[in-house]
């Protein structure tokens, strides 16, 4: 479905956010004739929901409503945050109502050619960035939205670009009809499987990107075993490998030869050389040059709460690695901090990950560790029971007090490392909002 073909349409949605915000903003602008009939939410809308969605005299209904009102409707627009397993959306979807959501209007709308997407369960907003950052080294047009910048349907107001990066999560994902010209999959581990049902479908909801019409070619880390022996009906470009891009002691390398050492690269830690690989690739896949390096990554910084240096002081070092809500991107960030003592605060919603390779991995790097609610008593039983001494892995009460634990136990020169390894929604809003309550203890309290 175009977006155009919404002209004289019955709109339903289902949820809210900046997705949606903007749907409803471009259907007030350029379909008049179209009208959000019906609203339905799973918790009370915000006061001004009319003035929000632009629609005078929409209906506000809770889930019980759902189906019978939005059934009036002839199709319902859904928040990437709404569960597409949701029983009330199978129903009416089973009723012939198409479901669609403001990332797959666009896509139909603008085509796959010239589109780059990237997901992943960690790192897809940092290479999506760098793409972004590269292909304007490279002197492209280029527009970056999805995940990451503004809402894909907002492009409609600015400018033909020769290319757009695309970050899409999993959320955006598993309904989209049409695909980007090149999917690019940075890994895969355990995530969000309380929106998916199971582990199994978060992968699977993924992946279906690699097969859906209009993707040409899939860029795909070869340093994840289960990207790595991964086939589709789609041209493969590997990275992470030795005849293509890949990270080596030295730094990032071409075909096994030097290309940026580690002391240029603009990002800590071998993930993130890695995420510049995948972009690299992505440009290849493409068929474009790729420009001077390591000159190209002049001005690029690291993303907010994605291993983001907040302070150099009190002779401590304290890093926001707020983004981090599994183990795997945890024991990265670790990793980031080669020779340097490091002290972790981690901790957060429980969804059932398991904490012991993280364990080891604290143990190999000598780390304290100090754990929050609600993880944090598991994360410190699995450090305890790899070998770390009580007294290097405790429990805090909050972040407040994790952080005045941390101020107290760190000697010159040690990280202060928030990397929760686990998602925020038991304290926080999000993991931004957790990143600048860390910011405000760790700078703010100095």
């Amino acid at each position: 479905m175009r977006f155009s073909e919404l002209e004289g349409a019955s709109v339903g949605i289902w949820g809210a956010g900046r997705e949606v915000g903007s749907f409803a903003n471009q259907l007030a602008r350029r379909l008049p004739t179209a009208r959000i009939l019906v609203a339905a939410f799973d918790t009370p809308p915000i006061d001004d929901i009319e003035r929000t969605l632009q629609a005078p005299g929409v209906q506000v209904v809770g889930p019980e409503e759902a189906v019978a009102a939005l059934g009036g409707c002839e199709v319902i627009v859904r928040s990437p945050g709404v569960p597409t397993r949701r029983a009330e959306l199978r129903e009416l979807s089973a009723a012939g109502i198409p479901v669609t959501t403001p990332t797959a209007l666009w896509l139909a709308e603008h085509g796959s050619e010239g589109v780059i997407g990237v997901t992943g369960t960690k790192g897809k907003s940092t290479t999506a960035a760098l793409l972004h950052h590269l292909l304007r080294a490279a002197g492209l047009t280029v527009h970056l939205a999805g995940n990451i910048g503004v809402p894909a349907l907002d492009l409609l107001d600015r400018g033909a670009a020769e290319l757009t990066v695309l970050e899409l999560s999993s959320y955006q994902i598993a309904d989209l009809l049409n695909g980007p010209e090149v999917a690019l999959l940075t890994n895969l581990y355990r995530e969000h499987t309380d929106w998916h049902g199971s582990e199994e479908a978060y992968r699977s909801d993924k992946l279906r990107l690699l097969d859906l019409p209009g993707v040409r070619i899939g860029v795909l880390n070869a340093h994840d075993p289960s990207l790595d022996a991964l086939t589709a009906n789609v041209e493969i470009r590997r990275y992470g490998i030795p005849t293509g891009w890949d990270v080596g002691e030295t730094g990032v390398l071409r075909s096994g030869e030097p290309a940026i050492s580690t002391d240029e690269l603009s990002l800590p830690g071998e993930h993130n050389a890695l995420n510049l690989c995948g972009a690299l690739t992505a440009l290849e896949a493409l068929g474009l040059p790729v420009p001077r390096l390591p000159q190209a990554l002049e001005g690029f910084l690291a993303l907010p709460h994605r291993l983001q240096t907040l302070a150099v002081g009190d002779r401590l070092t304290w890093v926001d690695d707020s983004i981090s809500t599994t183990p795997e991107s945890t024991i990265a960030a670790l990793a980031s901090f080669p020779g340097r003592s490091i002290l972790l605060i981690g901790g957060g919603q429980d969804r059932g990950q398991d904490y012991t390779e993280l364990g080891r991995a604290l143990l190999d790097a000598s780390a304290t560790l100090i754990g929050v609610p609600s993880t944090g008593e598991r994360l410190v039983g699995a450090a305890r029971a790899v070998g770390i001494p009580v007294e290097r892995a405790i429990e805090a009460a909050d972040l407040a007090e994790a952080v005045a634990l941390a101020r107290s136990l760190a000697r010159p020169g040690d990280v202060v490392l928030l990397s929760p390894a686990a998602p925020s929604y038991d304290h926080y809003r999000d993991f931004e909002q957790r990143g600048e309550r860390f910011y405000e203890l760790a700078v703010g309290g100095r």
